[in-house]
């Protein structure tokens, strides 16, 4: 892991997306594209989801893993693939190895979700645990490949991780024609990032909206202040899979290429949860659900848009963890 922060990162393009569908073109599942007819009323919109909750490990996470590990070099492979994470990550580079037969050293917080351990051991992963602290993470991790020489795949900042997970939207973009807009949830931005490089490349009048939890709101504020700025500190938020903080690889990504970011809150992000669970029969998690809430907020960006694509990124819910926050307390 050192030198990752030396020199400007190198950045990914279309074409690089184009190359990641090729490597993921049988591996990956294409998955599909529905539509509701209550959430088109409902958002006074025709909306057209991008189903990444029926992707591999249920998650777009699969398609950024399999992109880098497709590429190492024998040699480096031959070693193993390493990450800290304790979400859809671990699980996709977890399988991403295991399809090419290579060791996975999987970082994961002590306190992580029992059911995402079992899914990470159960693609044939080692389990590393460690405190539940992004120190501790980076420290077992950077031990792990002094112990192992395996290489370290970020969980968003690289460029071969954006490439793979913007596939995502350029299959949304071949399935349905004439997108006004296209909404994407955003954490560390790889799929963000990723969208964004694929609409720029169909045209500029093709407006793209990050979708972001309004308590962890880094995206938001770094778009307006024009600046990389640092997570939000202890966030609390049902969408955890968009804690993160922007990456040096997808921030400039962001900042040269998406219109906006659109933040909502934890009554929003239930109500729109609820709409996809119950509505229109999709069960994804929070934080795919953000999506939804942005546009059902009706934001200015959408102003006059009437086709607008939503990724929901995946379907990993921890229904032990939703209880615990009370979230069926008030599902009458």
């Amino acid at each position: 892991m050192a030198g990752m922060n030396d020199g400007p990162p190198t950045l990914p393009t279309a074409a690089d997306v184009a190359a990641a569908a090729v490597r993921l073109d049988g591996v990956a599942h294409r998955t599909p594209v529905v539509t509701c007819a209550t959430l088109d009323r409902l958002a006074g919109r025709r909306l057209f989801f991008k189903c990444e909750q029926w992707q591999k490990v249920g998650a777009f996470k699969f398609r950024g893993a399999w992109n880098t590990v497709a590429q190492l070099p024998d040699d480096a492979a031959s070693r193993g693939v390493v990450t800290h994470s304790s979400g859809n990550h671990a699980q996709a580079l977890a399988l991403a190895a295991r399809r090419r037969g290579i060791p996975a050293h999987i970082v994961m917080p002590a306190n992580a979700p029992a059911v995402k351990k079992r899914a990470v051991a159960g693609y044939g992963a080692r389990i590393v645990e460690c405190a539940p602290t992004l120190a501790a993470r980076e420290e077992t991790a950077a031990r792990v490949i002094a112990e192992t020489g395996a290489v370290f795949v970020h969980p968003y900042d690289d460029p071969r991780i954006v490439a793979g997970q913007g596939t995502a939207a350029s299959e949304l973009l071949a399935d349905v024609s004439d997108l006004d807009a296209v909404v994407a949830p955003v954490g560390g931005g790889g799929l963000l990032s990723g969208t964004a490089l694929v609409a720029r490349a169909v045209g500029p009048e093709m407006v793209v909206i990050g979708a972001e939890p309004a308590a962890a709101d880094d995206a938001a504020r770094s778009l307006a202040a024009g600046r990389r700025l640092p997570p939000v500190e202890h966030p609390r938020t049902l969408a955890d899979g968009l804690l993160t903080g922007l990456g040096r690889v997808t921030w400039p990504l962001i900042r040269d290429h998406v219109d906006g970011i659109v933040t909502v809150g934890e009554e929003q992000i239930v109500a729109a949860l609820r709409l996809l669970w119950e509505r229109a029969k999709l069960l994804v998690e929070p934080s795919a659900a953000t999506a939804l809430a942005a546009v059902l907020a009706d934001p200015p960006l959408l102003a006059g848009r009437r086709r607008v694509g939503v990724i929901l990124s995946g379907g990993n819910v921890d229904l032990p963890a939703l209880c615990r926050a009370g979230l069926f307390d008030a599902w009458d």
